[in-house]
Formats: structure tokens, sequence, C-alpha cells
């Protein structure tokens, strides 16, 4: 036996005599998790917001959050003698002055960008998988607020260099808050501290884009991680595994250490991209002018979707008693995210009514086995994607030599028509997918070995299903019906939940 180092021994049992945590710290740092590939899309996540944090509070140390004009007499000669704001002359310093300020900024670009992309994938890795069922229902809304909630310092982050880019996007949020029936006016009034273009804007979004949102979302986060702690992750169908039985690697040393060496690798990999993939060159863009717009303007690429939106509405507007309602802009706003993050909020109760299903569920489902949920989970990826495209429609007309307005139609039919085709084309290879696991769960497994027989006939040998792939194969969890006092609302039930878990 290997015997414990005195100096840890010593610190431990000095720990222990005063807080008394040496038995709890043993459960913990024991505790089984299951494990799969998968799971690193929340750690990409998690790592990219403490890395936001680090190199957010560096870029705070130089950065004034001020409207207020100045005349730039910097390091970056082409703009010398330019007037500009003191924000924007602040992120010029960063850029060419400070040491190391570049790459800081663009690690940090970098990492915002990763972080949203990372929470996309594990919405969609769990709606697919079916791990947003209960226990883990409330864990879902708290990603789904976070999402929501990193979109907007998401904009405002972006927003406070008070760059020619930067401010086309302002522009169009006081435009979009303008469009909100009733308080819409007094709300951009209020936020820009006056008439556009104002001169409180960004240092009120520089306070919540470095200290009230960052702090909702890391409280966010906290609960997050701590409810999954508690919760365990889901575990993947296979041998052994089963809804009252955890198996997996322990939290001490299996992913302490793997977590570790994952944030030090995605500290790596965005300190390259921050050295040879340039983002957000501010010096290119000239300080804002609320006169000019530069062509090809697109936002980061999370907010694509309502760029897009707007620029797919039709130029809709109606008077309601005596108000008049811009629904060009009202829509656009509202109805997409709406569509996402509000369907993705009541999915898990709609789906636990429809089916009666309310049982907790600790194994995943495969996406081929719910046809009907991974159909709807492609069309909505589909419709964020096509909104997504039209926000860059003036940059595909002129790379593909279309007009701007061929390209809007376009984006306009496909709105309605994408994600219909591609709910009815991923349910029919789901189907697909299920009648062949079922034919080789009948039949055995294709070898690729053919033989001939005496008689000159050619048959491939099948060899017999594993206990470990029928474990995959066979994984489907029918959900129980709701306790009925007659037949008709229990038959009603399994029907719904057939159609639902099954899309038989």
């Amino acid at each position: 036996m290997q015997e414990v180092p005195r100096g840890v021994t010593g610190l431990g049992g000095w720990l222990d005599d005063r807080f008394g945590g040496a038995k709890g710290t043993r459960v913990l740092m024991r505790k089984v998790f299951p494990d799969h590939w998968t799971f690193m899309l929340g750690e990409i996540a998690l790592w990219s917001f403490v890395i936001l944090l680090l190199t957010g509070t560096y870029l705070a140390l130089f950065f004034d959050p001020s409207s207020a004009p100045v005349v730039y007499h910097g390091s970056y000669t082409k703009l010398d003698g330019i007037t500009m704001s003191h924000a924007y002359q602040s992120t010029l310093n960063i850029s060419f002055d400070i040491r190391g300020g570049l790459l800081i900024r663009q690690i940090h670009h970098w990492a915002a960008d990763l972080f949203m992309i990372a929470i996309c994938a594990h919405m969609l890795r769990h709606f697919f998988l079916g791990s947003y069922r209960k226990p883990r229902d409330i864990n879902w809304l708290i990603g789904i607020v976070i999402f929501a909630v990193a979109l907007v310092e998401g904009l405002f982050g972006y927003s406070l260099p008070d760059d020619q880019l930067s401010g086309a996007g302002l522009r169009i949020f006081e435009g979009v808050l303008q469009g909100i029936p009733i308080i819409g006016t007094y709300t951009a009034y209020f936020l820009f501290g006056g008439a556009y273009p104002g001169q409180d804007i960004i240092p009120r979004m520089y306070i919540m884009h470095v200290l009230l949102i960052p702090g909702l979302i890391l409280v966010l986060v906290t609960a997050h991680v701590f409810i999954v702690f508690h919760q365990k992750h889901t575990a993947m169908p296979a041998l052994g595994n089963s809804e009252r039985s955890v198996r997996g690697q322990p939290f001490y040393p299996y992913f302490l250490l793997k977590g570790t060496a994952w944030f030090f690798f995605i500290f790596g990999a965005l300190a390259v991209l921050a050295t040879f993939a340039q983002i957000n060159p501010i010096w290119l863009y000239g300080p804002y002018s609320p006169l000019a717009i530069s062509s090809a303007s697109q936002p980061d690429w999370y907010l694509g979707i309502l760029e897009g939106a707007l620029r797919v509405m039709p130029a809709w507007e109606i008077n309601f008693l005596g108000h008049t309602l811009s629904l060009s802009v009202l829509i656009p706003f509202a109805l997409p995210l709406g569509i996402i993050l509000g369907g993705a909020a009541i999915w898990p109760f709609f789906e636990r009514w429809v089916t009666g299903d309310k049982a907790g569920h600790q194994i995943n489902d495969r996406p081929r086995n719910v046809a009907t949920r991974t159909g709807i989970g492609v069309a909505v990826v589909v419709f964020y994607g096509v909104l997504w495209a039209e926000g860059a429609n003036d940059v595909l007309a002129d790379q593909f030599q279309i007009p701007l307005y061929t390209v809007t139609w376009i984006a306009r039919v496909l709105v309605i028509v994408g994600p219909v085709a591609a709910y009815v084309v991923t349910k029919r290879i789901c189907l697909a997918l299920q009648r062949k696991d079922a034919e080789t769960l009948e039949h055995g497994v294709e070898t690729g070995i053919i033989r001939q027989s005496p008689d000159g006939e050619f048959t491939e040998v099948l060899r017999p299903v594993t206990d470990e792939e029928r474990a995959v194969l066979d994984a489907r969890s029918a959900p129980r019906a709701l306790p009925a006092a007659n037949g008709l609302r229990a038959a009603a039930n399994r029907e719904a939940a057939s159609e639902l878990d099954r899309s038989t």
C-alpha cells in the first residue's frame, strides 16, 4: 500500500479538525458518473465561460466606457486625427498599445462564439436524446434561460467598442425596441438616455455586460452544475445500464483530472485561434457614425437569426387604437426566438402530457426510436438555419450573382417549406432505421462474407447479435399510460404515446 505523504495527511487532518469535512469530501470524490463523449459539449460551454470571465476582467482594466468625443493620436496612424468616442479609442489602445491586449481581445471574442456554439450543441444533444425528461426538466429550463441571457450579453459585448459595425447593430436594436407597442419608445429613450444615439447607452451596456448579466449567468451556471452533480449524467443505452442503476467513473480522479485537462486544451485552442484567425478588426470598420453604414454588415452568428428574420419579413404595419404597430419589426423580434425558446421550454411538459409518462429517466433515448421528436428537432434546426443564412442575404446575392430580392423570396419560401420537408424526411429516415434494427435483431448482423452453395446460390453469412449490441438495438422504452377510471383515456394516451415515442 502506498503511503500518503505526511504533508497531505497533516493538512487534511488540520482541516478536518476544524471543519469536519473529511467524510463528506470522501463521499463526493467517490461519486460515480456515466461517461460519454457528448458530455464534453457542456464542459466546453463551462470552460469557455470561465475564460470569458478571466479575459473580460483583464480587458475591463483598460476599457473606457464613455461616448464623449476625443481626437485620436495613437499607434494606428491610419485613424490619426479622427474624432471618435473614448470607448472606440480605448479599444484601439487595447489592440495596439497594451501588451497582449489584442491577443486577449481576440481570445475573449472567440470564447464568446465558442460559448454560444457549445450551448446550442449541448441543448440539441439533450433534446435529441431525451435527457431533459424528469427529473432533469428544471435543469433544462435553467439551460434555456442561460442561452437567452447569453444572447443579450453577446449583443452588449460586441456593441461596446462603438465601431461602425457594432453601431449598426445597436441602431437595429434601438429600432426593435421602438417597435414594441406602448412601452417600446419609452424603453429605448430610457436605455439610450435620450434621442438616439444618446450619451448613456455605452456606460449602461458596460455595467450590464461586465457586472449584472455575468453575475446572473454565473448564478445560473453554478445552479446548473450543482444540479448535474446531484442528479448525475444520464447514461447511454448499453449492456448493464438501467433506470435504477448508475455505472460510470468516479468524480475523483477521473472526471476532475479530465475536466482540468479539458480546460487547458480549450484555452490553448482559443489562444491558437486568436493568434492566427483575426476576428472583429474594429480598426478596419472605423468609429461609429449614425450617418453611415457599411455593406455586408452582419452580427455574430448567434444573433444572425434575428437579423435574418428582419430581412425576410415584408414591410407590414397596422394602426390599432391610434397606435402604429410595425409588424415588420415586432414579428421578427418576437416570433422566431419565441418559437424556439418558448417551444423548448414547454416541450418536456407537453411531451409528458401527451405520453402520460411521469416516470423518471436515467437512460437516454436513441433518436431513431423517437422519430417524431427527432423530426421536430431537425425542423427547428432548419428553421433556424434558413433565417441565419438570410441574415447575410446581401453577401449570398453577391457571391452567387443572384438578385437580392430573389434571395429574400427563396428564404421566405424555405422558412416555411424547409422545416416541413425536414420533418418528413427525418421521420422517414428514423422509421427506416427502426426497421433495420428490427431486422438485425431477428436475422443477425451482416458480416460481409459471401458463400456459394453447391447449387450455385450466393448468400451472405450473418452472425448472431451480441448481448452488447442487443442492449443497444432493443433500447426502446414505451411510456406508461395515465391511470384512468375508464378505458377511453388510457387508450387515448397509449395511442398518443405510440405516435410520439415509437412513431410507427
